[in-house]
């Protein structure tokens, strides 16, 4: 069985993609921030399925946690699935801030970094001694890093950065045989900045190729793919899972 971590599984995407790695057969990390509940009902979902899953707290911008979280996983491991090691990462929490960039402050700059690329980077590294060779890390980008859309240029900007990451994470660690790949979602129905209204909806919705905008078992379906076997020669590649959004 393959034992997944997912950052900021207990909402939106990562939930979505917690269920259904849940249900492709893999083992669960997900963490969470602020909102046990949530964790602990995707968990209950999850075991509900008969799958297997534990949340753990982790603030993926407080780097200094780091060591102490791999702890976490390490004593989760032993006692859930009886392993000392796991198999993939999913670099997924995260967060918007909607400012144009005449209006953005050094403290919205600086927490949107800690969490959308620092932190990526740093969980990634303090990981790296207990996941499993042959292992895969998967960063979740955003199509915004592509097409500029008014008001997220410091996350756009994190987002393009891990993108570049990535491929220095696969060129890096392909002596180990992990994999590196990144995703870029784009309009998905998630709380995200606060979410999406019926006309930003439809706006949205009108600039994407297959008509509607994302939900997040769009996203979660191609995590659980790429996670799997069927995808072990797919390597250092960014994939847009946006449904053909402005092209």
């Amino acid at each position: 069985m393959k034992i997944i971590i997912i950052t900021g599984g207990s909402r939106g995407i990562g939930a979505s993609a917690a269920r259904l790695c849940a249900k492709a057969g893999m083992g669960v990390i997900l963490t969470y921030n602020n909102n046990l509940a949530s964790a602990d009902a995707v968990v209950a979902h999850i075991e509900a399925d008969r799958g297997r899953a534990v949340a753990l707290k982790l603030d993926v911008a407080d780097t200094a946690s780091f060591p102490a979280f791999r702890d976490a996983v390490s004593e989760a491991l032993l006692a859930t699935w009886g392993r000392t090691d796991f198999d993939g990462l999913v670099n997924n929490a995260g967060y918007g801030v909607f400012n144009p960039i005449v209006s953005v402050t050094e403290a919205e700059f600086d927490s949107l970094y800690a969490v959308h690329l620092k932190g990526p980077f740093f969980l990634t590294q303090a990981l790296l001694p207990i996941m499993a060779d042959g292992g895969h890390i998967l960063n979740v980008a955003s199509a915004t890093a592509r097409v500029a859309t008014a008001g997220v240029a410091p996350y756009a900007s994190f987002k393009g950065g891990l993108q570049v990451l990535t491929r220095y994470m696969a060129k890096e660690f392909g002596d180990r045989r992990i994999r590196a790949n990144s995703i870029a979602p784009g309009a998905i129905r998630t709380d995200l900045g606060g979410g999406l209204n019926d006309e930003f909806e439809a706006l949205l919705a009108g600039q994407t190729a297959l008509g509607r905008v994302g939900e997040p078992d769009d996203v979660g379906a191609a995590v659980a793919g790429l996670l799997g076997d069927d995808s072990r020669w797919v390597n250092a590649q960014s994939i847009e899972i946006a449904g053909g959004y402005i092209i």
